[in-house]
């Protein structure tokens, strides 16, 4: 049994024999008579579970639970409950190791973007970090960070939206209670300076200076709208329908997506001679329309590669007298979206494309200079139409009187003949109260002047 002491001061300590035989003392603290009673009985109970070996009640075990840690310590200290076990610490840098080892579900291009994630992560909080110390509060600093660097809003936001992701994996394994990134966004601004419009002119210019397989290469991407290089150089000669003028674009960067391994596009009339050309010189036995080791080159292990086709193509572009323009090939399959879409529907033309309304709009979609041309030679046709129109004339200020016409009537002069009688017409046509409230006065009634 254990009992309660009282010193002069007020402070109250609960006194007991442990399993060893040996007297110990918990010192409670100042506490009114009632509570240390409470405190007594729970500590009896815990005396009790230790000489016998079985777990406390449930009730005692939930009081245990909720104790603050100087109250736990006390009753580690007097042999009633045992030392609390320390959680496991999980290390940023193994973590996201494991987590994206894991991923067989994703292409290996985009294990590649997900590391330059995993490597901002490591410089700002270091690998041995421990998962659940990260805040709220880190997750704001860490994107300042990636701010400090210089990256763009797009980058950004991208990269904290896939850090969002694994920290929710974290989460739904129960390594950490709660997603401090969950709230951490940026928004991504798209910049209209960084894009070009590459004008049919300018791409027969390219076209001057290429051999065949760039001329292959450039047609593809500006008159198919083709992904490069992973569509481009993924295009099989078997996937070029001559008779019904239509080609299977193999997209090897959406066939993850159920139903968006491939897509149909037309054989557009700018692409048809430039593809039946290649054709004719295309070895025996070709299978892609691309040849050379272009292919071979930019497929690895861990995605598409571009096997410096950007330097190869900056060169073509300095030949043809063009200065390069910001993300080489996505300008050329842009180019083509925001013609297409001038002539054709937009669902049709994301469709013909392999992307989204949405994404049209945001990264493809251009305003050109021949729709400002267009919208200025439209102003100034109709302008002149307006010119041809004479002048309305404006109206009265009241109903009785006349407007106003430098015109003179072709018969003036003349007298109109006799209309029929007034007061017929009016009685036949409407009665006395129309669709205003009567006003108590009776209808007017008008007799004819002869």
């Amino acid at each position: 049994m254990a009992s309660i002491s009282r010193q002069k001061n007020g402070r109250r300590t609960i006194q007991f024999v442990g399993s060893d035989r040996r007297r110990r003392s918990i010192r409670l603290g100042k506490m009114s008579q009632r509570d240390a009673d409470a405190v007594k009985v729970k500590i009896e109970r815990l005396v009790a579970a230790t000489i016998t070996g079985h777990a406390p009640d449930d009730e005692t075990s939930r009081w245990v639970a909720a104790l603050d840690a100087k109250m736990s310590e006390k009753l580690v200290r007097a042999g009633l409950i045992p030392k609390p076990k320390q959680p496991a610490t999980i290390a940023l840098g193994p973590f996201l190791h494991d987590y994206i080892s894991s991923r067989i579900d994703v292409k290996p291009a985009t294990k590649e973007v997900w590391q330059l994630v995993v490597r901002n992560l490591l410089a700002y909080f270091g690998a041995e970090r421990d998962l659940a110390a990260i805040t709220e509060g880190d997750a704001d600093l860490f994107k300042m960070f990636l701010i400090q660097e210089e990256l763009a809003s797009t980058t950004v936001a991208k990269r904290l939206q896939f850090t969002r992701m694994f920290f929710d994996a974290a989460r739904k394994q129960r390594l950490i209670s709660a997603n401090p990134f969950a709230e951490v966004k940026a928004t991504s601004v798209v910049r209209l300076d960084g894009r070009r419009f590459i004008t049919p002119e300018e791409t027969e210019r390219l076209l001057a200076v290429c051999d065949p397989t760039w001329r292959m290469i450039v047609a593809l991407a500006r008159y198919g709208g083709l992904r490069t290089p992973s569509e481009t150089l993924s295009l099989r000669w078997q996937d070029v329908d001559w008779d019904s003028e239509r080609i299977v674009v193999q997209s090897p960067k959406t066939e993850h997506h159920p139903g968006k391994g491939s897509r149909v596009i037309p054989l557009f009339p700018e692409l048809k001679p430039i593809l039946a050309e290649a054709f004719e010189l295309a070895p025996e036995g070709a299978k892609y329309v691309v040849g050379g080791n272009y292919r071979e080159r930019s497929l690895t292990i861990k995605g598409w590669k571009n096997c410096n086709l950007r330097t190869q193509f900056k060169r073509l572009i300095q030949r043809a007298g063009l200065t390069p323009w910001p993300r080489l090939f996505h300008a050329m399959r842009a180019s083509r979206e925001t013609e297409l879409a001038k002539d054709h529907p937009i669902h049709v033309v994301v469709g013909w494309m392999g992307n989204t309304v949405s994404i049209a709009m945001r990264y493809y979609l251009q305003i050109t200079d021949a729709d400002f041309d267009r919208a200025t030679q439209s102003a100034a046709e109709s302008g002149a139409v307006a010119l041809q129109k004479p002048v309305q004339q404006p109206h009265a200020p009241l109903r009785t009187e006349l407007q106003e016409t430098k015109q003179v009537p072709k018969n003036q002069g003349l007298m109109l003949p006799a209309a029929t009688c007034c007061d017929a017409v009016q009685n036949d046509l409407a009665e006395g109260t129309g669709l205003e409230p009567a006003t108590g006065y009776p209808a007017p009634h008008f007799q004819c002047g002869r």
